[in-house]
């Protein structure tokens, strides 16, 4: 925000809230998503100084502890333009991502980018064109080049997003790890690339049921399988140790209870039911069918058209040795009429991510052109489901090129927040 930007009633405001009391101001801060906190430093020097201070940015992060705080969509805007957008459930507002500006020198003009997967400032996109991955940097606003894989050069379609994870490091901005879990030779492998040492090693998981332990002391679960009722799990260990102090990983094949088998892997006008994968989690979505009456060819307002329409989404997740898929919950009617709105879709897919013990389920719809956002959560320490209000981003005849759910973006936010620079702040500025 410019100086100019700044009128008088701005100023009043914030000498106002400089007036109040600093328990209070503080309180009344705790509540607000990062992106305004970024506003406040701008309209005040003196309110920029309590947000920055360290006692007030651990008691934040305590605060918000809590999982899947941002929803990120990119968007693909013909000819060559595109944008991503992040939803935080905290403010109920969409932001804007700054990540084109940067990604464009890295970019060849006509490349196709896809994006992946996000944690903390970091944005994972895979090119079509070129066959790479770029791991877009919000902090140090680099794109670094992630060189191939030991299965060689892969093109967008090759990425699962339930079988791949990017992990930064909560104290280096410019570290992280990417893990992706593949067949080679009908046996489960990972694949894990360091950023520190660019490089990547292959390991050959262990079977379960042969003395490979159960998903306890792993925090990474990656789908390689998911056809029919045929489900191969990799649980491996995410976050600390060096490499000799993490757990090897393990595969497991998971067995679906009664009713559940042969969920197709994607939600279509043709099928009843469909399973999202993610995190040892699969959250099976059944629909019926509609006739949804509005405007069909030839400018008929009274033609009908065949849709689906959700009635049930059940939570399911890996049992203590990862031999079963247990049954965890079934969102309840209510949420799912807050969440969906009986909205009539065409094709769907989503995302599931689970994080501190809640479990966030991001389904994405279109019908006719229109795009539809629903975001579930369970807290499985409270047995309950919650249902975040996603406004629509103007996303009606845009191609949808990716989407991902994180917990630790807001966390990546504080440098650029206690520093003078705000060129990689998220905005609400107009995409």
């Amino acid at each position: 925000m410019s100086d100019s930007d700044r009128g008088p009633a701005m100023t009043t405001t914030a000498v106002g809230l400089c007036l109040l009391p600093a328990e209070l101001l503080q309180e009344i801060f705790l509540r607000l998503a990062l992106p305004d906190l970024f506003r406040l430093r701008s309209v005040s020097r003196d309110l920029g100084s309590l947000v920055s201070d360290g006692d007030f940015r651990r008691l934040y992060n305590l605060r918000s502890g809590r999982a899947c705080g941002w929803l990120f969509v990119y968007k693909k805007r013909p000819p060559r333009d595109s944008v991503l957008r992040g939803f935080n459930d905290r403010s109920g507002r969409w932001f804007h991502i700054p990540v084109a500006g940067i990604l464009a020198p890295a970019v060849p003009p006509g490349e196709d980018l896809y994006f992946l997967a996000a944690s903390g400032g970091l944005f994972l996109f895979a090119s079509n064109g070129r066959r790479e991955l770029l791991v877009v940097n919000l902090a140090t606003r680099a794109v670094r080049r992630i060189p191939p894989s030991p299965l060689g050069p892969r093109g967008t379609s090759s990425w699962r997003r339930a079988g791949l994870k990017l992990v930064a490091d909560p104290y280096v901005a410019d570290r992280f790890r990417f893990l992706f879990a593949d067949m080679v030779g009908n046996r489960p492998v990972l694949f894990e690339y360091r950023s520190d040492v660019d490089a990547w090693r292959a390991i050959q998981a262990s079977e379960g049921a042969t003395g490979g332990g159960g998903v306890g002391g792993r925090d990474v679960c990656l789908n390689l399988v998911n056809i029919g009722g045929q489900s191969v799990v990799l649980s491996c260990a995410g976050k600390g140790g060096g490499r000799g102090q993490r757990p090897a990983p393990v595969a497991h094949r998971p067995r679906f209870p009664e009713g559940f088998q042969w969920g197709p892997p994607v939600g279509m006008t043709t099928s009843d039911r469909f399973h999202v994968y993610g995190d040892g989690n699969v959250a099976v979505v059944r629909s019926a069918a509609a006739d949804v009456a509005g405007s069909g060819g030839g400018g008929s307002s009274s033609a009908t058209t065949r849709a689906r329409v959700v009635t049930s989404v059940q939570l399911l997740g890996l049992s203590e040795v990862g031999s079963e898929w247990e049954l965890t919950s079934t969102a309840p009617a209510a949420v799912l009429e807050e969440a969906l709105r009986r909205r009539p879709y065409g094709v769907m897919m989503g995302c599931v991510v689970e994080r501190d013990g809640v479990v966030g389920i991001v389904l994405m719809s279109n019908y006719r052109g229109s795009w539809g956002l629903a975001w579930l959560s369970y807290h499985r320490a409270q047995r309950k489901w919650a249902c975040v209000p996603v406004p629509d981003c103007g996303t009606k005849g845009l191609n949808m090129a990716g989407i991902a759910l994180s917990s630790t973006f807001s966390r990546s936010l504080w440098p650029s927040l206690c520093s003078s620079s705000s060129s990689s702040s998220p905005s609400e500025q107009a995409d």
